[in-house]
């Protein structure tokens, strides 16, 4: 009898165009706490109440001494067996792959680790939530690498933008705030031309985000599913691969991490 694993890699094996999803679920594995979940931060420390425009404009302070603790919370993380093999695949396979709901970077650490010398562009993924480890103009846009070093004593002290002088932000999308529509874009672009859409670690609650595996669906390809429970996408994949990410991706993905 065949396995739903034998099943899942058949599938991946005739594929031309395998694209993944990631979710809070695969970082969860390095140690990254979810929004979502037994012991996720949303029952801890309400992050929505905390990452909102609003709460920024009414106490910077209290929103970035929130962020520079899961900074330092995910500069201690490091990228799992799951990350790896997505991106040792994606490397192998080229073309951009990987759209990920995460904002913690561990999917770009990945890609450079496995890339050595080479491009790791091809495993670096499109990330539709923003990243925690740059900053964002609250008033011009400007983009810049992440203040290390966030001192949250006084507003005065936090950190400004070279442009403009208006006050630095995490460049994440936070609650009431839409996509960038062209990172958006370009993710249901690279699922529109998939013929696998691998769904791993994500609750697939968060539109439009979660909606990116259907676009597979509606042009004829596939999901296979990796998570530890059922989700609303369950009952539209081929396959759905119940375990971590971290155990099921190298053998689903034929990765061999042990150099």
């Amino acid at each position: 009898m065949t396995s739903d694993l034998d099943r899942a890699r058949s599938i991946i094996a005739d594929a031309t165009r395998v694209v993944s999803l990631t979710g809070a679920g695969i970082s969860a594995e390095s140690g990254v706490p979810t929004f979502r979940g037994p012991g996720g931060l949303w029952k801890s420390l309400r992050p929505e109440e905390l990452a909102t425009p609003d709460a920024f404009r009414r106490d910077p302070q209290t929103v970035w001494e929130w962020y520079a603790w899961r900074r330092g919370l995910i500069a201690d993380c490091a990228p799992n067996a799951g990350h790896a093999a997505l991106a040792e695949f994606a490397l192998r396979r080229g073309g951009k792959s990987i759209i990920t709901q995460n904002v913690d970077g561990l999917h770009t650490r990945a890609a450079r680790e496995a890339s050595g010398q080479a491009d790791p562009d091809a495993a670096v993924p499109i990330e539709v939530h923003g990243a925690i480890d740059r900053d964002k103009c609250s008033t011009c846009g400007a983009r810049t690498p992440g203040v290390t070093d966030v001192d949250v004593k006084a507003a005065a002290t936090l950190p400004h933008c070279d442009v403009c002088g208006g006050m630095l932000r995490p460049d994440v999308v936070w609650f009431r705030e839409s996509l960038d529509p062209d990172v958006i874009a370009r993710a249901f672009d690279t699922a529109r031309a998939a013929d696998v859409c691998l769904v791993v670690g994500t609750s697939a609650l968060v539109h439009p985000a979660a909606s990116v595996p259907m676009v597979t669906v509606e042009s004829g390809g596939h999901i296979i599913e990796v998570n530890m429970e059922d989700t609303p996408l369950t009952r539209f994949a081929s396959v759905s691969l119940k375990g971590a990410a971290g155990q099921v991706l190298p053998s689903l993905l034929d990765v061999d991490l042990s150099n």
